[in-house]
């Protein structure tokens, strides 16, 4: 997945040239295109590159956070009860049909 290509290289590649060859400036002109793209292509590769180390550096930093898990005596299944007599309040008899 690397990259092949770089401007440098497309602006220098030379093509062997025939009979029935293809238009030399229509050539030269999309091989302009595609090199001012692979600039573009470059600069945002490296804006994402540096991003990404500084995010990387900024989860380093962050302290692990560790779950908690509740300490007032409730459990799931005080959870679960409470929802459904929620859910009970809130939908009435809609809630089994």
């Amino acid at each position: 997945m690397d990259i092949k290509l770089t401007s440098k290289m497309i602006l220098e590649k030379e093509f062997k040239k025939n009979f029935k060859g293809y238009n030399v400036e229509e050539v030269d002109s999309f091989l302009d295109e595609i090199i001012q793209d692979y600039e573009t292509f470059e600069k945002v590769v490296a804006q994402l590159r540096e991003e990404n180390r500084q995010l990387k550096e900024e989860v380093e930093t962050i302290p692990k956070r560790q779950s908690v898990a509740p300490t007032n005596g409730t459990t799931n299944f005080d959870i679960l009860k409470r929802l459904s007599n929620l859910e009970k309040h809130v939908f009435g008899s809609k809630l089994y049909e």
